[in-house]
């Protein structure tokens, strides 16, 4: 089993698989100017097992395709859905997030939560503005810089695992440059991270090493956790997940 299957793994069963919550999902959709009357077609694409994606279904009108490459969270999200009271119907689909399955000018809404990293910012939000409607909106996390200077250990880190990030200002002009119109941004609070993200991964690190005869490859995954975790408590005062909303004009 390779490295991404045994992460897919690690992460089925906790509710989140990167920082987020239902208010700031709840927040970026207000900053995106939704009409709550209207229905709309969307794309909540790396859906991973569907937290944000019930939030979305919970609260606007139309169809949300919750897009994600591993069938494994796709049948994790529609266990979800049997228990929850929805305003808009959920398609699962199967798909690489840079080989989308949808016609061009054909969605309304573009949503993705801390997955776009796996493609790259630019690249991502360049490829799926041509799936968008003339006005349409693209609502996107992205692990982002919170300062202009920051602690050389900490730098060296994020540049060997994601040489793409940036300060918000970065991403703004990533947006602008590829032609859309920014309209807000904000940046998760700690809670996000922690509480939603890291205390559940961690408490599923026993489970996952002993389902995988604790193999050198999972406890690679566990070591690299415990960086990140270590680093976020550390410097988490230079950086966060923004979270960039912009429309197609």
């Amino acid at each position: 089993m390779d490295e991404m299957e045994l992460m897919m793994h690690l992460h089925l069963n906790n509710e989140r698989q990167g920082p987020g919550s239902e208010a700031t999902t709840l927040l970026a959709l207000q900053l995106a100017q939704i009409d709550r009357n209207r229905s709309y077609k969307i794309a909540d694409i790396g859906c991973g097992t569907g937290a944000q994606t019930l939030t979305l279904a919970q609260s606007l009108q139309g169809e949300i395709l919750a897009v994600d490459l591993f069938p494994e969270f796709l049948t994790k999200l529609e266990e979800r859905l049997q228990s929850q009271t929805l305003t808009a119907s959920v398609t699962p689909i199967c798909a690489s997030m840079d080989q989308l399955p949808f016609k061009a000018g054909t969605l309304d809404l573009i949503w993705s939560e801390g997955a776009v990293y796996n493609m790259g910012f630019q690249k991502g939000v360049t490829y799926w503005k041509d799936f968008l409607k003339s006005g349409g909106l693209l609502a996107v996390s992205e692990i982002s810089w919170t300062t202009s200077q920051r602690p050389q250990e900490l730098e060296e880190f994020w540049n060997g695992e994601y040489p793409e990030m940036d300060t918000a200002s970065g991403k703004i002009k990533v947006l602008e440059d590829a032609g859309y119109k920014v309209l807000g941004h904000f940046m998760l609070p700690e809670n996000c991270w922690m509480e939603n993200y890291y205390e559940p991964l961690l408490k599923s690190h026993p489970r996952f090493l002993e389902e995988f005869g604790n193999c050198d490859k999972a406890h690679k995954i566990v070591a690299t956790d415990l960086q990140e975790v270590e680093f976020y408590q550390k410097y988490k005062d230079y950086y966060s997940y923004g979270f960039y909303i912009a429309q197609k004009p």
